[in-house]
Order: C-alpha cells, then structure tokens, then sequence
C-alpha cells in the first residue's frame, strides 16, 4: 500500500497539530492509507511509585523487545520504539485500519530523583515494565554553632 505525505507547516503549533490530526483523521476514514507525515504513535503508560521506587509500565504489543530502547537520567525516562506493519497480502484491501504502527517516543519526568544505577526492565506479553529506585533522602546534620 502506498502512503500519501502531507506536511503542514510547523508554525501552527499546538493548534497545526490539532488541525492536521482532524485533516488526517477525516481523510483516513476514506481512505485508510491516507497520512500525512510519517505515522507516530503514542502507546498508552502508568507510573505510579511506592516508599521505594518508581515502576513505569508501557503498553506496547506487537513491538518486539530489540525495537525498543530505555535511556534515564535522575529526573526523566525516555522510552523509545518503532512498532512496524504488518500489511494484508497484496491483493487484499483495507476496510478499517486502526492499528497504530511507526515510531514512539515518550519523555516521562519523574516524581522523586531515582538512582540510575539501580534500575530494572522487563518486556513480557506486550507490557514493558521499568523499576527505578529512588535515591534516599538527603541526611541532614546539624552543626553546633559555637560563641565568637
């Protein structure tokens, strides 16, 4: 199948990228292999954080697990991806597409500084989990303060 490419121009912001998706999602209910830029999805996350660390689940079936790149710092996980087509024999044709398939890339901040060192994934039945540990708190000290 062959993909028309559209570009609009980067200048409309927010509201271009608003406008392109109502343009492609209008013209793709015609005629499914209308886009108009290279097709990125946004696969769905939860994170959520217990006393000691950070868990960051993705849900991204279909993409297998070399596809897929974890790059962190103390602050942030970016989590990194490309889940590709598997298009229908050549003489068949397409009567609904919904299957997002492409590129991702996510940026996620996190809520409490983690130690990059100690961190876990694992990718299973399309659900990739990342365990981070949060750093510990800072100790505190307290100095006495002596006369002149």
């Amino acid at each position: 199948m062959e993909y028309i490419k559209i570009r609009l121009l980067d200048d409309f912001g927010h509201i271009g990228s608003k406008f392109e998706k109502t343009i492609e999602d209008m013209f793709r209910s015609v005629s499914p292999g209308f886009t108009l830029a290279e097709r990125t999805w946004r696969p769905p996350m939860d994170m959520n954080e217990t006393s000691e660390e950070v868990i960051i689940v993705a849900e991204v079936p279909g993409v297998d697990k070399d596809d897929l790149e974890v790059e962190i710092s103390s602050k942030a996980v970016r989590i990194k991806g490309n889940r590709f087509a598997r298009h229908c024999s050549g003489n068949a044709t397409y009567r609904l597409a919904e299957i997002q398939y492409g590129r991702f890339e996510r940026i996620l901040f996190l809520p409490a500084p983690i130690d990059p060192e100690i961190v876990s994934a694992a990718y299973q039945n399309g659900l990739l989990e990342i365990r981070l540990a949060k750093q510990p708190p800072e100790q505190t000290h307290k100095i006495p303060i002596q006369d002149g």
